[in-house]
């Protein structure tokens, strides 16, 4: 049954789970995920986002709280009962079987008749960029298409909702560069809800349209990418959602000029030669070059900033190469003004 206009295709409501006795692994979360939405969680390892990931899928029970499908309550339904599919970040593809009789495995198994199954399978395939491969084994695939295999057959059972562990872990960089992009236009074509579950900050921010940030079992923020990166709600989110310096206490009164905690992204500091005057709405600090990183587009320093009393900080500038000239003698132990604009400071005072 299709989820009605505007209803949420995902709903957790104080939902907690605990092993054992006293271990909580998700500590009431309530969480919306809305109709073909690409949904990422993120969080470090232990934060919870997996557990809530299983109990989604029904793998595991919630110890309160309740889950609700296109508007059906399923916390009670085990998974072969929801429509729901996962794809693990092992694949787990039968390496005796093709990647065809892998893709419709799920299907024989249902009672699918044969011609429908090949003609889904053949569907899935093509959605994947894959229509050629299907008389080949899972061995003679890169991991790019061996995920993408698992991929096609998850979709190929039409779920309602698709749920990706980690989905591209296990693929190096650029190939997992390339993946996102793929899997990113996969489900702009099929349309319906994908949850990842991920820590890359990264592959969160590429992928999703909102994302929720987990932490020690509890959900942080809940928002779109562009506003938790910006207007990250407390010192976690700003850490842990790229790389922030943050500044609280003696540094705080002494770089941003009044007490509190603030955040200030690496890329809106600009690195200049020692002595570069203030330019009106910013604001400056001498520092000391600990440390230069050419990174290709990109040139990260780190500076400790001086006059900062007992309270010395170390802040990072990341700077695009192609649009900004640094010192020429940029090295460890050079002098140099860090700027940036009032308006990229963010308060994270509670």
């Amino acid at each position: 049954m299709p989820t009605a206009p505007g209803e949420p295709q995902i709903e957790l409501a104080g939902v907690r789970k605990v092993f054992g006795e006293s271990i909580v692994a998700v500590a009431g979360a309530d969480l919306t995920v809305e109709d073909g939405e690409l949904f990422a969680i993120l969080g470090p390892s232990g934060s919870g986002k997996t557990t809530v990931l299983r109990m989604i899928a029904g793998f595991e029970q919630p110890t309160a709280g309740t889950i609700t499908l296109g508007g059906v309550d399923v916390t009670d339904l085990p998974a072969r009962r929801r429509d729901v599919n996962t794809v693990f970040q092992e694949y787990a593809l039968f390496p005796h079987m093709t990647v065809a009789q892998n893709v419709e495995y799920g299907m024989k198994v249902r009672g699918v008749a044969k011609a429908e199954r090949r003609t889904r399978t053949a569907e899935a395939l093509e959605m994947v960029r894959l229509d050629e491969y299907g008389p080949r084994k899972p061995a003679q695939l890169s991991g790019g298409q061996r995920q993408r295999v698992a991929l096609a057959r998850a979709l190929v059972g039409r779920p309602r909702v698709l749920l990706l562990d980690e989905p591209l872990g296990a693929l190096d960089l650029k190939l997992r560069e390339q993946m996102q992009l793929e899997l990113k236009a996969i489900q702009r074509e099929v349309g319906i809800t994908f949850v990842i579950v991920t820590h890359d900050q990264d592959e969160a921010l590429t992928l999703c349209d909102r994302l929720a940030v987990f932490n020690d079992g509890r959900i942080e923020q809940v928002g779109k990418a562009r506003d938790v990166y910006q207007s990250p709600v407390n010192r976690f989110v700003a850490d842990f959602v790229g790389t922030s310096n943050v500044l609280d206490g003696e540094a705080a009164r002494a770089i941003v000029g009044r007490p509190g905690m603030f955040a200030v992204r690496p890329e809106h500091i600009a690195v200049r030669a020692a002595g570069g005057g203030a330019t009106p709405g910013s604001r400056t600090v001498e520092a000391t070059v600990s440390e230069v990183i050419y990174a290709g587009p990109t040139t990260r320093v780190a500076a400790v900033a001086q006059a900062v009393g007992q309270s010395d900080v170390t802040l990072t500038a990341t700077v695009l190469n192609a649009a900004a000239s640094l010192p020429d003698d940029l090295r460890h132990g050079a002098t140099v003004t860090l700027t940036w604009p009032d308006s990229a400071v963010h308060d994270l005072t509670n």
